[in-house]
C-alpha cells in the first residue's frame, strides 16, 4: 500500500511538471510587435511606454535612437491599433497614425520632434511649386 502511494505521488509530480512546462510555452493570445514612434528624449520614452501600457500592452520598450517601440499585449485585451491610438493621443506620431496638432502642441519643448506629417506636407508643397513652375 505504501509503495502504491509513493508511485502515485511520483506520477502526480511528473504530470504536474509537464503541465507547468506546457503553460510556459507562448500564449497564442500574446502578440509581440515593433513599430516606429516619433519622439526625442527620455521624457518621451516614459510617456510613450506609459500610453502603450495604459492601452493594454503588458510590456512596452521604446528605443530613443531607433525610434522603435516593442510591445507585447494580449489580443483578448488590446490591439496594435488601440496602442497606436493611445500613443497618438499622447502627442506622438506612430507608424500608422499621426497625433493631432493639439496633442503635439502640449508636449514639452524638448519632446517636439520632426513630424512625419510636416515632412510630407513640405514635400507636397515643394512638388506643387515645381508643377506650378512648369505651367
Amino acid at each position: 500500500m505504501k509503495t502504491q502511494h509513493i508511485v502515485l505521488s511520483l506520477l502526480f509530480v511528473v504530470f504536474a511538471s509537464f503541465s507547468v512546462n506546457a503553460q510556459k510555452k507562448t500564449d497564442p493570445l500574446v502578440k509581440k510587435e515593433t513599430f516606429k514612434v516619433w519622439g526625442e528624449c527620455g521624457m518621451c520614452k516614459k510617456t510613450i511606454e506609459k500610453a502603450a501600457k495604459d492601452s493594454g500592452a503588458t510590456a512596452a520598450s521604446w528605443d530613443v535612437d531607433s525610434k522603435k517601440l516593442t510591445v507585447s499585449y494580449s489580443t483578448a485585451k488590446s490591439s496594435n491599433e488601440k496602442i497606436q491610438q493611445a500613443i497618438a493621443a499622447a502627442g506622438y506620431d506612430t507608424r500608422d497614425l499621426t497625433a493631432d496638432d493639439a496633442a503635439y502642441d502640449k508636449l514639452h519643448e524638448c519632446c517636439k520632434y520632426d513630424r512625419k506629417a510636416a515632412a510630407a506636407k513640405a514635400a507636397e508643397k515643394e512638388a506643387q511649386k515645381e508643377s506650378n513652375h512648369h505651367h
